[in-house]
């Protein structure tokens, strides 16, 4: 998720009552609930060190006692006022977890179980930035102040003030919970209904439902047959069964280019990365009889609006001579 996200679930989590860990336990929440993206200091050594090691070791539960007791330690020795160290490292994994969690809700997905593992885990249930969940946010961290106002026309405060907001984040943590306890449901049915389907006569070999970024009920299928790949939109509360348009991109026949693509740094690395990557090969005409090789991650674009993706150029002796990396978001497609 995006880290304004990440930041209001940290402040929640503290005024729902984990506050009293330890003092200073809110600054403890809110930076161990953005800290494994510490990680953005890889993109100082270009995009593809960057796609490497973003939601790398420090998004893993391997991770985590170390990184609890940095954010704990930081904050100590930074504000010179004493923590409950126990209290401090406990709110720093609650936030540290809650981090994961909201991570693991993406596409995009984690590798939660490095070293040992590399495997992405992804519940495919939000988008990275979700208009609905930053609604429920804003409610969350504006509601105290609100009530603060308005009680103050009524009352001196009084007991109400030692609790200020923990209604408030109470309430915005269960919605989360319940919100994604939804989306579960929503993308199951988006999923069954992909997969109920041919596609060009075919049996999909894989169906991935992706979230949308506004609506809850709309979701972008990925389906992958033998021979291609189909894009079509799914809406959930729509009774039209010709709104859908589907889009075909047909994969290419195996040939010498793409194995010398695939052995390349640049290529591989994006493989290690993407799920359901999409070749193409076209002339590359500054080259006498060369080829360029295009792989495309279709969860977050197609070669109409590529989103992620690599290129290669595989000149007649099939080395490569050229090859980048690109990400970005995808346009309408």
């Amino acid at each position: 998720m995006d880290n304004l996200t990440h930041t209001a679930v940290g402040l929640f989590l503290s005024r729902a009552g984990l506050n009293r860990l330890t003092p200073r336990a809110s600054a403890i929440l809110l930076l161990a609930a953005n800290a494994p993206d510490i990680d953005v200091v890889s993109a100082f050594g270009g995009g593809l060190n960057y796609l490497h090691w973003h939601r790398n070791i420090t998004h893993a539960f391997a991770a985590a006692p170390v990184l609890a007791v940095l954010v704990v330690a930081l904050v100590r020795f930074a504000g010179r006022k004493p923590v409950n160290w126990i209290g401090g490292l406990v709110a720093a994994l609650i936030g540290l977890a809650s981090h994961f969690a909201l991570d693991w809700t993406n596409v995009y997905g984690v590798r939660l179980l490095l070293p040992f593992s590399g495997e992405w885990l992804q519940g495919d249930l939000n988008n990275v930035v979700d208009l609905c969940i930053w609604s429920v946010c804003l409610i969350g961290v504006a509601g105290p102040f609100l009530s603060r106002l308005v009680g103050s026309e009524i009352t001196s405060g009084g007991a109400a003030a030692r609790h200020h907001g923990r209604g408030w984040a109470i309430f915005a943590l269960l919605f989360l919970f319940a919100y994604d306890g939804a989306r579960a449901t929503m993308h199951t049915r988006a999923v069954a209904t992909l997969s109920s389907r041919l596609y060009e006569g075919a049996v999909p070999l894989r169906v991935i439902a992706c979230p949308d970024t506004a609506n809850p009920f709309r979701w972008r299928g990925v389906v992958e047959t033998p021979g291609a790949y189909i894009v079509e939109d799914v809406n959930l509360v729509s009774t039209d069964p010709g709104e859908a348009r589907a889009t075909v991109y047909h994969k290419p026949d195996p040939e010498p280019a793409i194995d010398a693509a695939r052995r390349d740094r640049v290529v591989a690395e994006f493989l290690r990365f993407s799920q359901y990557p999409l070749w193409r090969v076209t002339p590359w005409p500054e080259i006498d009889n060369a080829r360029l090789v295009e792989v495309f991650d279709m969860r977050f674009g197609s070669p109409s609006s590529p989103g992620f993706m690599a290129r290669a150029v595989v000149n007649e002796r099939g080395q490569v001579v050229e090859s980048s990396f690109r990400f970005g978001t995808p346009r309408a497609r």
